[in-house]
């Protein structure tokens, strides 16, 4: 599957720091590397909604780690998946007439627009659930000879304590795993199951929905054992980075990680489990579920500057929960238009200290609100008429492009 088109990132003087980032599974701040290639997955969009803001701050949060990555001088393989047939796409399709393959594209090609729109940088792999089928049943096939899948009527289950570390990524008591497992898409009450927790691999063929022919039987793949054959494909284990929005670390990411330590004996799939916080409207979460979405798409057709949405979204710590406002977007725009005002100058304050400024906030834990901070300051002085820097403006034009990607 294609990704969207790549921009061009600036060259800096330098190296930036090593970037340090929160572990969920560890539930501590710890160094990403050394590398010298970063390799991180990012869990993407099901293509029958999209892109709303909590799926943007998700995608420009990952797009940060790579560019304070290629900073440092790292070569980054970043992955990341389209779930292209799933149960809330069909649903959507069957609801509005529509063949789910063409709101899946059509959807897929809108979320590459914002996602170009937004200058995130495009993962090197970006793959469907589809087109990944035949790994799939290879993944699902290695587990059954391994004792850890088995079958409830014609569907394929992952049996999760087959691995000691389930648990690990979330760390939940059971009930709290039955909650959630319940609420976001699980099937803790099916009878013949093992374990109420364990999930589902493949399932055999219903009428009226897609299928593949497969060595498992005719049918399609469950939701976490698609990212997790992907990512093993791709990548390996013992990853890098694993990310995601907060509200992936149980079940997804916890599912993942366990299937992927079955399949390949190791632990742990990856070394930091990165979540960001949940955007909400009017007090609640932001999501589909809930139908209380701002899109990017809806933004950009009524005229408002893709760089001031991504100020908004830099503006929030990632690991935040936050609530995405109007007058939160206009202060947006008014600080891109200071920040350009002061880049268009034919002189301004030196720009090392903002380019030392911003390496070190984004090194610590992606502090986007500090690096903020510093070119705010810059722009500042250079409005008060400070410095006399003849490059000044044009580095930090550099510096806020390549470190915070906002094209002044």
């Amino acid at each position: 599957m294609r990704a969207w088109p790549a921009t061009d990132v600036p060259a800096l003087p330098g190296q930036g720091p090593p970037l340090t980032l929160y572990d969920s599974a560890t539930r501590a701040l710890a160094p990403t590397g050394p590398g010298p290639e970063m390799r991180m997955y990012v869990c993407g969009i099901t293509p029958y909604d999209a892109t709303h803001i909590g799926h943007a701050a998700t995608y420009v949060t990952f797009d940060l780690v790579v560019r304070v990555w290629q900073d440092a001088g790292l070569d980054v393989h970043y992955v990341q998946n389209v779930t292209d047939v799933d149960d809330p796409l069909l649903e959507r399709a069957t609801r509005d007439g529509q063949d789910w393959k063409e709101l899946a594209e059509q959807q897929i090609d809108l979320y590459r627009e914002d996602m170009a729109a937004l200058r995130v940088l495009p993962p090197r792999s970006f793959v469907g659930a589809v087109e990944a089928i035949p790994r799939i049943v290879d993944a699902v096939r290695a587990l059954q000879d391994k004792g850890a899948a088995y079958d409830v009527e014609s569907d394929t289950y992952f049996a999760v304590h087959a691995d000691p570390r389930f648990g690990g990524v979330g760390h939940l008591d059971e009930q709290q795993m039955l909650a959630l497992f319940a609420e976001r898409g699980g099937d803790p009450e099916r009878v013949g199951k093992k374990h109420p927790l364990d999930c589902l691999l493949w399932q055999a063929v219903r009428p009226g929905e897609p299928s593949w022919e497969s060595a498992l039987g005719a049918g399609r793949p469950g939701w976490h054992i698609e990212c997790t054959a992907i990512a093993l494909d791709h990548l390996g284990n013992g990853i890098d980075v694993q990310g995601g929005g907060s509200d992936l670390a149980f079940p997804h990411h916890e599912m993942g990680a366990s299937e992927a330590q079955v399949l390949t004996g190791e632990a742990p799939f990856a070394r930091h489990y990165v979540h960001t916080g949940m955007v909400g409207l009017d007090g609640e979460k932001m999501s589909k579920s809930k139908g209380n979405l701002v899109f990017v798409s809806a933004l950009r057709r009524a005229g408002r500057d893709p760089m001031a949405i991504r100020l908004v979204l830099l503006g929030h710590h990632y690991r935040t929960d936050w609530n995405w406002t109007e007058d939160e977007l206009v202060a947006a725009e008014a600080r891109l238009a200071r920040w350009r005002t002061a880049a268009a100058g034919t002189t301004g304050p030196p720009a090392a200290e903002v380019l030392a400024g911003v390496r070190r906030h984004l090194a610590d834990d992606l502090d986007a609100p500090g690096a903020l901070a510093v070119v705010d300051a810059w722009a500042d002085e250079a409005l008060g008429a400070g410095g006399h820097d003849a490059d000044g403006p044009a580095v930090v034009t550099a510096i806020v492009d390549a470190l915070l990607g906002v094209r002044l």
